[in-house]
């Protein structure tokens, strides 16, 4: 890849914003193509240990000076969600998440791990037979997925008070591991009706002592969580993922654009190294829907002043544009980079695309994971 990049002609290359440099918290990064995080279900050996073609998968999408962001990674034998999904909760773990941020950093990029609580999207066979938690329990019809196939949700129970400290404690330590196996930051999941956004979000959280009730106490754990990770980190290595338009996961807030501009507020005020945005662009299958605008541009620019990260559905002319509006500051993508390991470099030279396996999403081998081509010389004069 550096080979060809240095022979390439200026005529053959975007000039577009999207391909310049940025700054996310204290990391200066050559371009905005962001690798977004996804649940890819290859973590299938003994004791959640991620597999070898885990660390193929993100060294593959690394880029030099580019960001990858790892999948949605569990703090907790209770805050699993889906089997297969990552987790990082046990000293057994570390040589697998070291092989993968090396991976990255061989080939000069950057590389921060979300860290997740399922909450209520979960079954009592992932969270080691306890039921799942919740903020409050309220009517949920939700799938979990597990060894055998997707199952209906187990029965959800609500944090008592005194619970809720240690599973901050959880995140904290779960940074920890992150920053010992090598990684340059973490995201905190308050997306995608998990159980950061259940306490944020009034539709699935009814609790009336100190964490709801008023927006500032839905957002407190929110904060506790933050404040967690940047006790490890500092708040310039810590990134936050919302969904102010999001459905996943039975997730409802009566008034979003209220919340969310709240929540992007009080991120503003601890400096974090960027807040992560998935646009109301795409619900869960392959269908955009282009009739809203960019919640960026719409109500959350005014309210945070860091970094921005888009995702959802974007495609090369929709990340462009968005850039070059100000509406946001980098792309994070997700369908287009598992089958397009070289993605940046694809999208400034506008070399055609590698259309993605969908049935290869979640679950499965090395193929359609790891055996996607990057550009070959041809394409490149095509």
């Amino acid at each position: 890849m550096p080979d060809m990049e240095a022979t390439l002609s200026p005529m053959n290359t975007s000039t577009a914003k999207l391909y310049s440099p940025a700054a996310v918290g204290r990391y200066q990064l050559s371009h905005r193509v962001v690798l977004a995080p996804m649940t890819r279900l290859r973590t299938l050996q003994p004791g959640d240990i991620p597999s070898p073609m885990m660390a193929d998968f993100y060294g593959q999408r690394a880029s030099n000076g580019g960001l990858v962001i790892i999948e949605g990674t569990s703090i907790s034998i209770p805050a699993r969600s889906y089997y297969g999904a990552a987790s990082f909760f046990h000293d057994g773990q570390m040589e697998g998440w070291q092989a993968i941020s090396s991976a990255v950093h061989s080939k000069g990029g950057r590389v921060f791990m979300q860290l997740i609580h399922g909450g209520r999207q979960s079954h009592v066979e992932m969270t080691g037979g306890v039921a799942p938690l919740a903020p409050s329990v309220v009517p949920f019809e939700g799938l979990a997925l597990i060894r055998d196939g997707w199952v209906a949700a187990s029965p959800h129970r609500e944090l008592a008070l005194e619970e809720i400290p240690g599973v901050v404690e959880e995140f904290r330590v779960a940074a920890q591991r992150a920053f010992s196996a090598g990684f340059d930051g973490v995201e905190l999941h308050g997306a995608n009706g998990y159980l950061v956004d259940q306490f944020i979000q009034d539709g699935t959280n009814k609790r009336t002592d100190a964490y709801g009730g008023t927006l500032e106490k839905r957002c407190r754990f929110l904060k506790e969580c933050v404040e967690a990770l940047g006790s490890v980190w500092g708040m310039d290595r810590v990134g936050v993922r919302i969904s102010p338009s999001g459905e996943w996961g039975g997730i409802s807030d009566s008034d979003p654009e209220t919340t969310f501009a709240y929540v992007a507020d009080t991120l503003e005020a601890y400096g974090i190294a960027y807040l992560h945005v998935i646009e109301p662009r795409i619900k869960g299958d392959d269908t955009l829907h282009e009739g809203h605008a960019p919640l960026a541009s719409k109500y959350l620019r005014p309210h945070f002043r860091g970094p921005i990260i888009a995702a959802g559905g974007f495609d090369r002319e929709g990340a462009e544009a968005i850039v070059e509006r100000g509406d946001a500051d980098l792309v994070a993508f997700g369908r287009h980079f598992t089958s397009n390991p070289d993605l940046p470099f694809r999208l400034k030279n506008r070399i055609p695309l590698t259309p993605y396996v969908r049935d290869a999403f979640w679950g499965g081998s090395e193929k359609g994971y790891t055996d996607f081509p990057t550009a070959t010389p041809a394409e490149l004069q095509a």
